[in-house]
């Protein structure tokens, strides 16, 4: 196969189809296929720029590092000198795991970096963060910079295990190795002032013109020889442009301490997606590693911390002088300025450096998402065009890797649709099961005439009844994004399986006339091998058999086709999940996977905004049974570090997931301990509260009880009761309002009293049902996945999980109710609600 770049594709660069370029030097944009069509790699299949084998005798990247680089998830590199020769031990611990903390908040994974015992480490955890934090101030740490890495990764080799905080230019070779592209710090080196004499310029200097790696820093510290600095960058080629942080027209510098610096920033971004289009375009160039040189994005310091330019120069000068008069130079001399900077503003230089280096890794963080999703996109959004619709066979599927994995495991038969760049980003995901759904409604009175009648409102066991049986396309997955989209008015991405069966052609069929898109829905064939295991995949079935009154006599289902997978569950969720999910992207998985794939979507902690719909009593519990991730046994995190946002189970599925929980001691755990002793339920228990929230019935079935005590796995928990309403039990954060509120203190179960910080308190409240429909039922299937819908649909507006959007989503229940239809599709009636309930909350919020 010849690797090329389309002349008509590529956005930066027009290449005759003719021409030969050596593969060596293509990033593989895209790749030829048959008929000029070409074929666009996800993030997961582009080969990183530098990237290395994860361990090496002196090089080490951490697991979840790698893995997020390996699948095109958005890292961020962060140095170590600040620990090791900034700030003092324990703070500078603290100040690590914050700095982490702010990274993973804005939905990146962070890559701290240093040399520890001799080995470079890519992604410290957070034991070795508090190891080699702890040797700050010990004369044989050193401070590791490019001149440094030979020496120290050479002692390492030789026996002598040293460690070493990395500083701009020794951070950005290590991650440059690792594939890292982005690079949070507090401020860059430069040229320093009567360097005409000293030549003292910072090797960051060099390593930006050498290594392409994005730095984003506050500019360079303020005491260094600015206009000789920016000069030298731009000797280097190294492009350096500032952050307009609101501002219009031409904007200073930034100088550390201060956002002027009286000198104009060369160029001028408004925001991270801006800085990300810089780098991605870059890439795109493909010039070879001699000619690549990184960027400089100089982000101020936030407004607030600010120092005025007058008073820090004041304290610089005496500073720079006091450091030439002592005879500082060298690695001692940026210490010994920053010192003296300290003590001369009285301490107001340290906030001032704390917060921005917040700032400036938040910025870092942000830049690496809106890099991932154009590299996934590989294309810049003016040619967001409606891309043409391709598939490959087999025998072109080693292109990408997983779709390789999925021929290899499934057979030769398997085509496996490329991924379509979307026309926009959905704001719910929804990773679950579409069936074909047959209504079977016990109907005595429909047989021939003449027969005698019958009072009978169930069918007979054991023999042929009387029905009308409606055929719909269903499936939980199916009918909550469908109910999502009807109900929220936007697009929302169904990801799901079919077998390439008569029911899986109707199923892709019916999904273009219900306006869901079905580009990413995997077509599996019929037979197939998993691991030399002969497998049947058919596509999902359910069958409903009910009484005259609609309701449920019996039910069967095949929904086998999402656990027969589960031997290439690693591939399948890289095909159904597109990395990295912007962090107010909505998940909903139902628990139709098999408990494997559940964990492999889990495990990998894709967003912070995961809902599970247990589905059923026999598959609740998934979520709780032992299974392997990544070969290590998975456990769902507990609060607050949860992988579930929330769960929306009706009783008796509440009751199995308890159970499960309960059957594989997950209420044994220390973790499980501290938050439930923090919720601030009293040891003599909370049986009359339950009874006043709830009612007596509830409470001695044991509900309420039930679900306090899977809060910790599931912060929010919806139990849907039928013509009870709905039960809501929700773990409260110490600043949530409700807390103070005299409205909600009726619904306050408890207040947390050991002076925790995470935990405020427990919140239930009993929605009684907003109708009760007596009479025009006419299917139950769906319902509650229509509830679930509406939910997310709102949620993923803005609005607050609360009576309003409860009542809402109730509302939409007894729409589906009376209709024929899985899924009412009178729904958008409801979407002018969910706009003005989120309007509300955006109003409050400017309050």
């Amino acid at each position: 196969m010849i690797l090329l770049l389309n002349s008509t594709k590529h956005p930066l660069l027009r290449v005759s189809s003719r021409t030969s370029l050596p593969t060596a030097q293509i990033h593989r944009p895209f790749v030829s296929l048959q008929g000029g069509q070409y074929l666009r790699p996800s993030a997961a299949a582009i080969p990183l720029a530098g990237f290395n084998a994860q361990s090496t005798p002196n090089f080490h990247i951490s697991d979840e590092v790698y893995t997020a680089l390996k699948e095109g998830r958005p890292v961020v590199a962060l140095e170590t000198t600040i620990y090791t020769h900034g700030f003092p031990y324990p703070d500078n611990v603290a100040l690590a795991l914050d700095l982490e903390k702010i990274v993973r908040e804005h939905g990146a994974v962070p890559a701290t970096i240093g040399i520890l015992e001799g080995v470079a480490r890519v992604g410290l955890t957070d034991a070795e963060i508090t190891s080699l934090a702890s040797t700050a101030g010990d004369p044989t740490t050193m401070k590791v910079s490019r001149r440094d890495l030979p020496y120290i990764l050479g002692m390492g080799l030789a026996g002598k295990k040293l460690n070493g905080g990395t500083t701009v230019s020794g951070t950005m070779i290590l991650a440059s190795k690792a594939g890292i592209r982005v690079f949070g710090t507090g401020g860059l080196g430069g040229v320093h002032r009567g360097a005409e004499s000293t030549m003292d310029i910072s090797a960051d200097l060099t390593e930006l013109g050498r290594t392409p790696v994005a730095v984003i820093s506050s500019g360079c510290k303020s005491f260094l020889d600015i206009p000789k600095t920016l000069e030298f960058l731009e000797t280097q080629g190294v492009t350096v442009c500032t952050f307009a942080d609101g501002r219009t027209g031409q904007i200073d510098f930034p100088a550390f301490y201060t956002r002027e610096s009286g000198l104009k920033s060369p160029m001028v971004v408004q925001n991270a997606k801006e800085a990300a289009a810089i780098i991605r375009a870059q890439e795109l160039l493909h010039l070879p590693a001699s000619k690549r040189s990184g960027i400089h994005f100089a982000n101020p310091i936030p407004v607030e911390y600010s120092i005025p330019k007058a008073e820090i120069d004041v304290a610089i000068n005496q500073a720079v002088k006091e450091a030439a008069e002592q005879g500082f130079h060298g690695h001692a001399n940026t210490p010994f300025i920053l010192s003296r900077i300290k003590e001369l503003t009285k301490g107001n230089s340290i906030p001032a450096n704390r917060a921005l280096i917040e700032s400036n890794v938040a910025m870092a963080a942000r830049v690496a998402v809106e890099l991932a999703r154009f590299t996934e996109h590989n294309i810049s959004d003016n040619a967001l065009a409606k891309p043409s619709k391709i598939s490959i066979t087999s025998s072109q599927a080693s292109v990408k890797e997983y779709e390789q994995e999925i021929t290899t495991a499934l057979g030769d038969e398997v085509k496996v649709s490329a991924v379509d760049i979307p026309e926009m980003q959905a704001d719910i995901i929804v990773l679950g099961s579409v069936a074909i759904d047959l209504s079977c409604n016990y109907s005595p009175d429909s047989r021939r005439q003449g027969a005698p009648s019958t009072t009978d409102v169930s069918p007979e066991m054991y023999t042929s009844n009387v029905a009308k049986i409606i055929p719909t396309i269903g499936g939980v997955g199916h009918n909550v994004a469908l109910a999502a989209q009807r109900a929220g008015g936007y697009p929302v991405s169904l990801r799901s399986l079919v077998a390439k069966d008569l029911a899986g052609t109707s199923i892709l069929s019916a999904l273009k006339d219900e306006g869901l898109d079905p580009s990413n829905i995997i077509s599996l064939p019929v037979s197939s091998k998993i691991h030399g295991k002969s497998i049947e995949n058919h596509t999902a079935q359910y069958v409903a058999v009910n009484d005259t009154d609609k309701n449920l006599v019996m039910a069967m289902a095949d929904m086998s086709l999402f656990s027969n997978v589960s031997g290439i569950k690693d591939t399948l969720k890289r095909r159904l999940i597109t990395y990295p999910l912007p962090r107010d992207t909505w998940i909903v998985i139902d628990a139709n996977w098999s408990p494997s794939i559940l964990k492999a979507f889990l495990c990998t902690r894709i967003n912070e905004k995961i809902v599970f719909e247990p589905v059923s009593v026999p598959k609740a519990g998934g979520i709780f049974e032992p299974t392997d991730c990544h070969n290590k046994r998975y456990r769902p995190g507990v609060f607050p570090n949860h992988d579930i946002h929330l769960s929306t189970p009706n009783q008796y599925e509440l009751a199995a997931m308890h159970a499960a929980a309960k059957r594989y001691d997950f209420f044994e755990s220390q973790e499980w301990w501290q938050v439930i002793d923090a919720l601030g339920i009293p040891s003599s228990g909370a049986r009359d509260r339950f009874v006043s929230i709830t009612n007596h019935k509830m409470t001695d079935e044991g509900i309420p009880l039930q679900t306090i005590q899977l809060l910790p796995y599931i912060p929010k928990i919806l139990t849907k009761l039928g013509a009870e309403g709905v039960l809501l039990t929700e773990l409260l954060l110490p600043e949530d309002p409700r807390l103070t509120d005299r409205e909600s203190a009726p619904y306050i179960l408890s207040r947390n009293n050991n002076g925790t910080n995470e935990v405020g308190g427990v919140y239930m409240r009993l929605f009684p049902p907003t109708e009760v429909v007596q009479e025009g039922i006419v299917s139950v299937n769906g319902v509650g996945d229509t509830f679930l819908g509406v939910i997310v649909a709102g949620l993923a507006q803005g609005c607050k999980l609360d009576e309003k959007l409860i009542d809402v989503a109730q509302r939409g229940a007894v729409l589906t109710l009376m209709s024929k239809e899985s899924v009412s599709p009178d729904l958008g009636t409801l979407t002018e609600n969910l706009k003005s309930l989120a309007e509300e909350e955006l109003i409050g919020h400017q309050d």
